[in-house]
């Protein structure tokens, strides 16, 4: 559990152009928001590295997203920017000997419908201390279960005020996976459609790996993640580490992926932004790939994805 005094809290005020500062160990939020009453609100996770924010834009711009498709007012990308920096000095400020070049913290964005009948959202800034439990599970990997989600790969078309592709605050149901996945002695879950396609995790985007010999013998390694269009959350992470794979030689692939393909792969791994990549072990009880070669690839992948800015 995060402790209230490592959480710097910078709430979005027009009267406040930097962001407005808050104590996190005080009440800050109404009880009649709807964030809090309904749900009804978008966030987004970052990493910081250093006092860098990796991946900001691309974070900013599926935040902008998740507004539009649930036609939500927010705040500007410089009104954020300016907020994060506040947010991210402030921490500094307070725990100094936690801010070498090394040190990750957790930047979330969030942003709710407001106060019941008010016209403006409630948006602020959070920067915290990454967990122990996300370092973890990149070096040693996790354990996963299958679950069916309830819906078909064409749901989000054919149904798009389901908000399958936006990145919403009403995550109970993905609470609720992962309480499931602990009680049979799981650490994830990949949840896959009722008409059989592999879709992602309750926080994370799936991605499994490939290699074969081609005719002249050289070693050729295909990265794959499921189709976007299947109602899946277009993850940053894997979009900026397929961008780095290609440039570094892997073939890259979007689905139909079924739940056999995991179990056919050389290795699979659920990636995001603070996790980062974590390699799936063991699905159903059932191990993935070759240790050797995951360990191999995994390295690979990390490396690549340790450069993305």
């Amino acid at each position: 559990m995060t402790s209230p005094a490592s959480v710097v809290l910078v709430f979005l005020d027009p009267a406040f152009p930097d962001g407005r500062l808050a104590d996190a160990s005080k009440p800050q939020l109404m009880v009649t928001d709807q964030g809090a009453t309904r749900g009804d609100g978008i966030f987004e996770t970052m990493l910081a590295v250093g006092g860098t924010v990796r991946k900001l834009q691309a974070h900013l711009d599926r935040l902008g997203g998740s507004a539009e498709a649930m036609d939500l007012r927010i705040p500007d990308q410089d009104a954020w920017r300016r907020a994060i920096a506040t947010g991210l000095a402030e921490h500094r400020s307070q725990h100094p000997a936690a801010s070498a070049s090394e040190d990750e913290l957790v930047v979330k964005l969030v942003v709710t419908r407001g106060v019941e009948g008010a016209p403006n959202p409630t948006a602020w800034v959070q920067v915290s201390p990454v967990g122990a439990a996300g370092r973890r599970q990149r070096e040693t990997g996790i354990d996963v279960i299958l679950l069916d989600r309830g819906y078909d790969s064409d749901a989000a078309e054919r149904a798009p005020w389901l908000l399958l592709g936006a990145k919403t605050l009403s995550y109970a149901v993905n609470m609720a996976a992962l309480r499931h996945a602990h009680k049979q002695g799981a650490d994830d879950v990949i949840f896959f459609s009722s008409d059989g396609r592999v879709l992602e995790g309750p926080t994370s985007t799936v991605l499994l790996a490939h290699v074969e010999k081609s005719d002249d013998g050289a070693s050729v390694k295909r990265l794959i993640t499921p189709q976007l269009d299947s109602g899946i959350l277009a993850g940053t992470s894997q979009g900026a580490l397929f961008t780095a794979a290609k440039a570094a030689g892997w073939e890259l692939g979007y689905g139909p992926l079924e739940p056999q393909d995991l179990l056919d792969a050389d290795a699979v791994w659920l990636i995001s932004s603070i996790r980062m990549l974590a390699p799936v072990n063991r699905i159903d009880g059932k191990e993935i790939g070759t240790p050797s070669l995951q360990k191999e690839l995994t390295a690979e992948l990390n490396e690549l994805f340790a450069g993305i800015q």
